[in-house]
């Protein structure tokens, strides 16, 4: 079947044509409301929120409440997760009455702690299940719905292409492929040379995902996939502008995933103030310390920088922390990690 893509420049999603072609993937405890506007605001194609468990939300319990906020995103994507149709649709309606213009469906997520609740991934053992509960999602609402997958729960079920295409006649508009199953969990080599039976299968947009984080990756994994676009995970821990760096070099051949060293404390200040009044000061600044310590990472911080780590990493008041921030980035002084 043919490709539905917007050019070279960027993949259309219903009524939805974004720029580029690097999407940030949706992380738990990551993609946060925060997260998702830096990596917006620095150029990425599509960002995606974190997983939201659909009963939990119907439930109106306050974490699955606050992944919800997607204000100064556009479009604003929310990925929903569950193993009930009832639970399903209504979680998607409540999603588009908090804003969300796309819906996006979680059966991906390896974690035993989704899987064991025959969510996230576990549903590729069933697709009828699976099915069931995209027709759901999809009759609820007007807005797109886009699905991200595995390969498959193992490597003798690699039913991607057969789920892929049952989800397109039931009205999903982008498919996303994690280029490896279930119980290949995150390691072990990534095969996006599979990726391209489920392009193959079907008419809509295919993402492909695992591993890409360079423009050498990114293309390699486009041209063995032939797939639309790609989607960076983990590889923008700690650097929230590298997916719109990604997009803009896949259309230009010129790769500068690094913004000036004397931006990085800003951003990593604005970032970190933005955590505080996402989440208030107490959690907040429990949550920044992951994020500070990938900042740290990803720059390389030297030697005689080093007592910065711990004011960063440990202290638990706020002004001391953003003080520091400064202090601890000093232009002139950085490296970035290759």
């Amino acid at each position: 079947m043919g490709i539905n893509d917007a050019g070279s420049g960027g993949v259309t999603v219903g009524g939805h044509t974004f720029a580029g072609r690097a999407l940030l993937a949706p992380m738990s405890g990551i993609t946060d409301a925060p997260f998702r506007r830096l990596a917006h605001g620095f150029g990425a194609s599509l960002v995606v929120s974190e997983m939201v468990a659909s009963e939990e939300l119907v439930q109106q319990k306050p974490d699955a409440v606050l992944r919800l906020e997607g204000e100064g995103v556009m479009p604003n994507v929310i990925q929903l997760a569950g193993c009930e149709a009832k639970w399903m649709g209504e979680g998607a309606r409540l999603a588009v009455g908090a804003g969300a213009d796309i819906v996006d469906i979680n059966m991906g997520c390896p974690s035993r702690r989704v899987t064991n609740g025959w969510s996230g991934s576990a549903l590729m053992r069933d697709l009828d299940t699976a099915c069931r509960l995209i027709e759901a999602t999809v009759e609820a609402v007007d807005v797109p719905v886009t699905l991200k997958m595995r390969l498959g729960w193992d490597r003798t079920s690699l039913n991607a292409p057969e789920l892929a295409s049952r989800a397109e006649g039931l009205g999903v508009q982008m498919i996303t492929v994690h280029a490896r199953t279930r119980c290949d969990f995150y390691k072990g080599p990534v095969d996006w040379p599979a990726v391209r039976a489920v392009v193959e299968a079907v008419g809509v947009p295919v993402v492909v995902n695992g591993d890409i984080t360079d423009l050498d990756g990114a293309r390699e994994a486009l041209a063995l996939s032939g797939a639309n676009a790609v989607m960076i995970g983990r590889g923008a821990y700690g650097q929230p502008w590298r997916v719109g760096a990604l997009a803009r070099a896949l259309e230009s051949g010129v790769e500068t995933l690094d913004p000036p060293p004397d931006n990085i404390a800003e951003i990593v200040l604005s970032h970190y103030e933005a955590m505080l009044a996402h989440y208030g000061t107490e959690l907040g600044v429990r949550v920044a310390r992951k994020h500070l310590g990938w900042y740290l990472e990803t720059t390389r911080m030297p030697a005689e920088q080093a007592a910065w780590r711990k004011v960063l990493l440990t202290e638990s008041d706020p002004r001391t922390v953003a003080a520091a921030i400064p202090a601890a980035f000093t232009a002139g002084q950085l490296e970035f990690a290759a």
